[in-house]
């Protein structure tokens, strides 16, 4: 039971976090995009990101197809180690969602087969 509270907290954590994002990304497009700048990135990846992040939410609450959410999961594994080592790279102190995110992610992914019907083959069954 605690197993699938863990899921249940952390995935509505993981993806209210990405869809967070999303809202800043399109409500405060011109400061997203200097920060982009600031960090080293090319400043179209916002929009990429935005299209990106939203179907990475889609994908792992609806679990449609497995193979699919695990897919976003890795996805969201690498866009979250490469956002905190670009903060930490910055020296701007904007690391702290990225190690959340990470976290609850993490949490969520191992935990995923306690609570959802469809299982996963990559988390350790218990």
């Amino acid at each position: 039971m605690n197993r699938k509270y863990a899921y249940w907290i952390s995935t509505v954590l993981i993806c209210l976090l990405y869809l967070a994002s999303i809202t800043m990304y399109v409500t405060m497009g011109d400061k997203v995009s200097q920060s982009f700048v600031a960090l080293g990135y090319p400043t179209y990846l916002r929009e990429i990101l935005i299209v990106v992040k939203a179907l990475g939410v889609v994908a792992i609450l609806s679990r449609r197809s497995i193979a699919l959410s695990d897919l976003a999961y890795a996805g969201m594994f690498f866009h979250l180690l490469l956002a905190l080592s670009a903060h930490v790279n910055a020296g701007d102190g904007g690391f702290m969602p990225a190690i959340v995110g990470l976290v609850a992610l993490l949490i969520s992914f191992y935990t995923q087969n306690a609570a959802r019907a469809k299982q996963s083959p990559y988390p350790p069954h218990r």
